[in-house]
């Protein structure tokens, strides 16, 4: 029988540095800006879920998207469980999160220890426990599903983390839900969960962000540029810097999340979620500056076929333009974005880059094979 353990921790506080700012408008900055100081709390009404308390089961949590999600599903009342392998601890506290908010938390958050690729334990356990709802956030093939719907018959929803690069690449963007897909992509996995979720007859919803960014991110997006930018070195970016790309806030991410839990326009549906504007790679370099207060950046393009950079990643996007439509979940599900691209940016980099903390450190090897040549695009 798995055994649910409630953990508290105590860990230092933070204090958050949000900033307010206008769009992006590509003007140079020579001064950082200025912020106010307060204390974090997510932004926007909670009441959005379900009407009954439900008991929901988050597969992962520990890391970026399950951390914040998981704080809102506790705060609209519901019981959460984590199910992970229990290598992180499952309640730290948040930079900007008051002690009290922690503290609600930590006291209610509940977690169920093991690997979701041991099925039979999957089985076993999630059975013996009972659960109304799953959120999937770590999901990433359809044999790693079936084992949580055998266990749980009378679940009520299936909440899924898809990805954007499911679809065909296209020469009319956007992306819209209807689009076809691409079954020989990397995230091919997700397409065939969907797919059995939809052959289960299980009530499901399945959510395509495009390019994840903010406080945690375990993906070096924002921290790529960050690392340049404190460093004063110049950007490289391939090709002629205006592919045109889009970006999603995870804390925007996590509201769509909760929106979803028991709405019946949720029902077998699949929305793409991210930010409300797109922006090319060269002005995701100058937001970034303008949101972390670093001089706009000397930018250089490159042919990124003229060089050989091994295993290693020279870029961290898709050379090419990738953006979808997201006027599906504004209009079905009443979600918008609240953070701009620079607002959100800023938000990433005051709560966490900023501070010191970031997930990977610089690698500048491909940056000098780039600027050692003479292979730049005018």
């Amino acid at each position: 029988m798995a055994k649910l353990v409630v953990l508290q921790q105590k860990q230092p506080s933070f204090s958050l540095l949000p900033a307010s700012l206008s769009d992006f408008n590509g003007a140079r900055l020579h001064t950082p800006i200025q912020l106010k100081r307060k204390v974090w709390k997510p932004k926007g009404a909670l009441h959005v879920s379900a009407s009954s308390t439900k008991k929901i089961l988050v597969m992962g949590g520990t890391r970026f998207i399950g951390v914040f999600l998981s704080r809102l599903l506790v705060k609209e009342g519901h019981q959460v469980t984590l199910f992970t392998r229990g290598k992180t601890p499952i309640a730290t506290q948040l930079p900007g999160e008051s002690d009290q908010d922690f503290a609600d938390f930590s006291s209610k958050i509940l977690h169920l220890k093991g690997d979701r690729k041991d099925f039979e334990f999957v089985k076993s356990s999630l059975s013996a426990e009972g659960f109304d709802v799953v959120y999937d956030i770590n999901g990433r093939e359809a044999d790693e599903v079936e084992p949580i719907l055998d266990a749980l018959p009378k679940l009520e929803q299936y909440i899924y983390c898809s990805s954007a690069g499911v679809y065909l690449k296209t020469d009319l963007p956007p992306h819209f839900e209807t689009d076809a897909v691409d079954p020989k992509s990397r995230h091919k996995g997700k397409l065939e969960t969907e797919s059995l979720l939809e052959s289960k007859g299980v009530n499901w919803t399945s959510l395509r962000p495009v390019y994840i960014y903010g406080p945690l991110n375990y993906n070096p997006v924002e921290e790529w540029f960050f690392h340049r930018l404190k460093a004063g070195r110049p950007i490289p970016i391939p090709s002629s810097g205006i592919q045109i790309t889009q970006l999603g806030h995870v804390k925007d991410l996590a509201r769509a999340f909760v929106q979803v839990l028991g709405n019946e326009k949720a029902i077998k549906q699949v929305f793409n979620i991210s930010g409300e504007k797109y922006v090319t790679f060269d002005g995701l370099a100058k937001a970034c500056a303008k949101a972390a207060g670093f001089p706009e950046p000397e930018i250089i393009h490159y042919n990124p076929k003229e060089f050989d950079f091994g295993k290693k990643k020279a870029f961290p996007f898709r050379d090419q333009h990738f953006f979808t439509s997201i006027e599906k979940s504004k209009s079905v599900l009443g979600w918008e974005p609240e953070f701009n691209l620079v607002e959100g940016l800023a938000d990433s980099y005051n709560l966490d880059f900023g501070r010191g903390t970031f997930r990977k450190e610089a690698d500048f090897s491909t940056d000098d094979l780039i600027l050692g040549k003479s292979l730049v695009l005018t």
